[in-house]
C-alpha cells in the first residue's frame, strides 16, 4: 500500500470511527483481582492500518494524530461503559496531543459525563515516542487533568527520552516499567538491579509500579519475589475485545527457598484474626463500641455491598475525629463512611508472610500497629497485624538458622 493509499485509508477511519477497543487487563497479585485494563486500539481487520504500529504512524506523518487518539479515546470510554467492566480504565494519550491548542478542553470530562463513567476510574497513560519540549506546560496540562479527577501513569519507563525526568517533575501515580526490562529478567542480575532500583524510587514518591510485557512464570516468580505488585502482560491476559473479568491462569505464588529453587508457600492462616467488618453507613458511635470492647483491635474493614473490601478505619483516625468538634466531625460525624481511607493494604490469604512483608514495605505510611486486611478470592476473610506478621517472619528465620 503506497502513502497516498494510506492516508486515504486512515482518512476513511477517521470519518467512519472505525477503530476498535480492546483491553487488557492489570492485575493485582497480592488480590489475585484485575484492578484494570488498558484500552489498546485497532484499525478494521481488513485494512493494512490494523495494526496499531502503521495507524499510529500514518497519523502523526499526515499531522492527525491528536485526531486518532482523541476517536480511540471515544472509542474505548464507551466500550468499556458498554461491557460493564470493573476497576480503572488506562488510556494512552501523548504529550504532543495532551498539549494541542486546537484540542477542545474539557471534552474527555464530557466524554465520561455521556457514558457515565467518573475520572476517579481513568488513567491518563502517558506514552512518550517523541522528546517532550515543555514539561512546564506539560505538567500544567496534567495538574488540570488531576483536578478533575483522574490519576496519571507514565508508559514504558525506561525506554524514552527522558523518562526519569518526566518522573521526577510529573510525579505519576503508576509508572509502567517498559518490557525490556521484564524480558528475561530471571535470567538477567543487570535488569533485576534496574527493576528493584525503579521499586525503591517508586516508594520514596509513592507511585505504583506495573511491570509490562510479562510471558513467562519464571518472570512473574521473579517480580513476585522482588515485591512487584501490579502486573500486564499475555501470560495474564491478552488483549481482547471481550475480556474475561477473573485470571485463571494466574500461577500461584512462589518465594526462593535460598538454594535458586522454588518452593510452596506457607499462607496467612497463622496471622488471620476475625474482627467484625461494617458497612460504610454504620453508625460511628457503632464502630466505637466495637473499638472500645476490643483492646487488641487498632482498625475496623468497610465492606462493599458485595463484601469486598472499600476503605478501613482506624482508631487513632476516629478517636482525634471525635475530638474535634467542627462541622464535618463530633456531633455531626453520623456514619463511618466519612472517616474511611482507602489507603490500606489487602493481600489474599494464600500470600507468603516475606511477600505481605514486601508489599508493606512500599507503604510510606504503614504504621507497626495497624492492620493489613486478608481476602479470599476479594472478598473480606479477616486482618492480620502488623506486629503478629514481624514477629512470624521472625521465629520462621530463627527456625531455618538452628536448622543450618
Amino acid at each position: 500500500m503506497t502513502v497516498t493509499e494510506q492516508l486515504s485509508a486512515l482518512g476513511a477511519i477517521l470519518a467512519q470511527r472505525s477503530v476498535h477497543s480492546l483491553f487488557q487487563p492489570i492485575v493485582c497479585l497480592s488480590r489475585r483481582c484485575v484492578i484494570g485494563y488498558e484500552a489498546l486500539s485497532r484499525g478494521p481487520s481488513n485494512s493494512a492500518l490494523h495494526s496499531p504500529m502503521n495507524l499510529f504512524a500514518i497519523a502523526r506523518q499526515a499531522g492527525r494524530l491528536t485526531e486518532l487518539e482523541v476517536t480511540c479515546r471515544e472509542s474505548a470510554c464507551r466500550r468499556f461503559s458498554e461491557l460493564n467492566l470493573e476497576g480503572k480504565l488506562f488510556l494512552n494519550i501523548s504529550p504532543e496531543s495532551l498539549l494541542e491548542p486546537r484540542y477542545p478542553s474539557g471534552r474527555t470530562l464530557q466524554l465520561l459525563e455521556q457514558v457515565g463513567l467518573s475520572p476517579s476510574r481513568v488513567v491518563i497513560e502517558l506514552t512518550e515516542q517523541t522528546p517532550t519540549d515543555d514539561l512546564r506546560l506539560l505538567h500544567n496540562a496534567l495538574h488540570h487533568y488531576r483536578d478533575m479527577g483522574f490519576s496519571i501513569a507514565l508508559d514504558d519507563l525506561g525506554a524514552g527520552y527522558s523518562s526519569l525526568r518526566l518522573w521526577s517533575e510529573l510525579r505519576p501515580d503508576y509508572v509502567k516499567i517498559d518490557r525490556h526490562f521484564i524480558d528475561g529478567i530471571h535470567q538477567d542480575a543487570l535488569k533485576r538491579e534496574f527493576v528493584g532500583s525503579i521499586l525503591q524510587i517508586a516508594r520514596a514518591s509513592r507511585a505504583q509500579v506495573v511491570a509490562e510485557g510479562i510471558e513467562l512464570p519464571e518472570e512473574l516468580a521473579v517480580l513476585t519475589d522482588m515485591g512487584v505488585d501490579l502486573v500486564q502482560g499475555y501470560l495474564l491476559g491478552r488483549p481482547q475485545e471481550f475480556p474475561r473479568g477473573d485470571i485463571p491462569g494466574l500461577p500461584l505464588p512462589t518465594v526462593s527457598s535460598g538454594t535458586g529453587q522454588q518452593s510452596p508457600v506457607a499462607d496467612l492462616s497463622p496471622l488471620l484474626l476475625k474482627p467484625p467488618a461494617v458497612t460504610r453507613d454504620v453508625p460511628t458511635a457503632q464502630v466505637l463500641d466495637t473499638l472500645r470492647n476490643q483492646p487488641w483491635l487498632d482498625s475496623v474493614v468497610v465492606l462493599d455491598a458485595c463484601g469486598k473490601p472499600q476503605g478501613m478505619v482506624h482508631r487513632h483516625a476516629l478517636t482525634a475525629a471525635l475530638a474535634r468538634p467542627d462541622s464535618r466531625t463530633g456531633a455531626t460525624l453520623s456514619s463511618i463512611g466519612q472517616l474511611m481511607t482507602q489507603d490500606f493494604l489487602a493481600v489474599e490469604q494464600s500470600l507468603s508472610p516475606q511477600q505481605v512483608s514486601r508489599l508493606l514495605t512500599g507503604r510510606a505510611q504503614q504504621r507497626i500497629e495497624e492492620n493489613f486486611v486478608i481476602t479470599l478470592n476479594g472478598r473480606y476473610l479477616g486482618l492480620g497485624r502488623v506486629i503478629d506478621l514481624l514477629r512470624l517472619i521472625t521465629e520462621q528465620h530463627q527456625a531455618l538458622s538452628r536448622c543450618n
